[in-house]
């Protein structure tokens, strides 16, 4: 990744941090209750513990060691996103990957990476080439890649689909098949801030209902 590039997108995060974009992650986070669901985990009690840096952007900033080869065994290293809890590998066809040892499920918690990590320059980001054959979607770097906005995709953590591909001729064949906006990276990401709050809401609601099922089912199980 160019520094001319990373220095764009750190002064874009600046403004979306500056704007109260970031807020939104920090929210989600607060207070403690019952308990949480987690996705691939399920229903996890709350234990009332703490560790240093929580309610943080601290708490987000990997403790190991930066890994020298981020893409090798990726899925089995990086299991679930750090910010939402999803299987990255049932949503590696939206993954991404970021070089200073971090990995989400989607560009939407990616945007949430790099707002709370803002004084950290990622060396490269990849995206999964939603475009390629294979029962794992393999990563492209993302300053390769053509991104396919608005289309009728089903999106990972948002109404709004943002799918990478490694052909820029298969982004458009997708286009003719299924609508949406041509983009690069960068223009993906600032659509992934500008609906982040659209977006959080949906997830918050979605698992809002889901922890009240869960709660009901636990209810009626101990009758």
């Amino acid at each position: 990744m160019s520094e001319t590039s990373n220095k764009e997108r750190r002064n874009l995060l600046k403004l979306m941090s500056a704007a109260g974009l970031t807020g939104l992650a920090g929210g989600a986070l607060a207070g403690q209750g019952v308990g949480v669901m987690v996705p691939g985990k399920g229903w996890v009690e709350a234990t009332g513990g703490s560790c240093d840096g929580d309610g943080t952007p601290l708490q987000f900033i990997p403790k190991t060691a930066a890994d020298a080869t981020p893409l090798e065994n990726e899925l089995a290293k990086y299991a679930k996103c750090p910010y939402c809890g999803m299987d990255r590998t049932k949503w590696h066809h939206s993954r991404h990957l970021v070089h200073y040892d971090d990995a989400t499920c989607s560009i939407h918690c990616l945007a949430i990476s790099l707002s709370l990590n803002i004084d950290r320059g990622p060396k490269a980001i990849y995206a999964a080439d939603f475009g390629a054959e294979g029962e794992i979607k393999p990563l492209v770097n993302v300053d390769e890649a053509s991104y396919l906005i608005g289309a009728k995709l089903k999106g990972t953590m948002t109404t709004r689909s943002k799918m990478a591909f490694a052909s820029a001729d298969q982004a458009k064949a997708i286009q003719a098949e299924k609508g949406g906006t041509l983009a690069n990276f960068d223009e993906a990401l600032s659509e992934a801030y500008a609906g982040m709050a659209k977006d959080t809401m949906m997830v918050r609601k979605k698992r809002a209902d889901r922890r009240k099922k869960m709660v009901q089912k636990m209810k009626q199980q101990k009758g």
